[in-house]
């Protein structure tokens, strides 16, 4: 990218082949469309999960493009023994790492009026997880001297306050912890892209909208959908070319920005 007359092709720019892409939750609802936009693409996975079996199933279901290969590994983000001995662990098994998608999210769904100062503390933790693995990163890539590409997912809900109507006499609100857990996140996108970008490591973050699992009632749904200017939720594929884009050189000119996938959500 450095020859000044270089242009390289659309195709070009998005393709992962010949990389390699560790994402943390990676077998969850979102997390597996996530992990197979970068297989598709041409990267080589590593599936992150707390259950080694649910790690390695959804590596094995991942498409494999010209010498890709794919492996699961048992990582906790919320325990730094556990995000040192998986990211060894997922070098060991690749060679080496081009990409992180940091996520892995767990967390209570208590919102404001009963969550306890240990649940919000928890909800917390999760952020103290993604810096950890993002500093891991960025020291392995300053080590190969090679770029690298950081994505943290964040959420609508990061930059937004929800519509509390939209969960009354439904569900619990929204978890307080989950909005400050993703603000967080976001701004610390910021942070780090500045202190990084003289490294070549790039941070960015996508934010998903609404994207509810098939466990969330059908009355929840039909209040969010409501409050969409498309009138519809989000299905996990249309997450597909945002984190392709930003794992590629596609994006190479980009860092410390949040992405929002949310149907016109925060648009409003």
């Amino acid at each position: 990218m450095d020859d000044k007359n270089f242009e390289p092709t659309v195709q070009e720019l998005f393709d992962l082949t010949g990389r390699s892409a560790l994402i943390t939750g990676g077998s969850g609802y979102l997390g597996r469309s996530l992990a197979a936009a970068m297989a598709e693409a041409g990267a080589s996975v590593v599936i992150a999960s707390r259950d080694q079996q649910m790690a390695d199933d959804a590596a094995a279901s991942l498409a494999v493009n010209s010498n890709a290969a794919h492996f699961g590994i048992q990582l906790d983000h919320k325990d730094e023994e556990s995000i040192e001995q998986g990211f060894s662990k997922a070098i060991e098994q690749i060679g080496r790492l081009d990409i992180l998608v940091n996520n892995g999210q767990s967390g209570t769904g208590h919102d404001w009026t009963s969550i306890s100062q240990d649940d919000f503390q928890d909800h917390l933790s999760n952020a103290t997880g993604y810096f950890l693995l993002a500093r891991l990163m960025r020291e392995h890539a300053v080590e190969r001297a090679h770029p690298a590409s950081i994505i943290m997912i964040g959420s609508m809900y990061g930059v937004v306050g929800s519509y509390p109507d939209a969960y009354e006499d439904v569900c619990a609100a929204s978890s307080v912890g989950y909005h400050a857990l993703k603000g967080g996140i976001i701004h610390m996108t910021r942070h780090l892209a500045v202190y990084w970008a003289k490294d070549n490591v790039r941070v960015n973050c996508l934010s998903p909208g609404p994207f509810p699992n098939p466990r969330v009632s059908d009355e929840l749904v039909d209040r969010l959908c409501k409050k969409s200017p498309m009138n519809r939720m989000g299905l996990p594929h249309e997450l597909k070319g945002a984190i392709v884009f930003l794992a590629s050189d596609a994006s190479s000119y980009m860092t410390g920005q949040n992405i929002i996938v949310d149907g016109g959500w925060t648009a409003w």
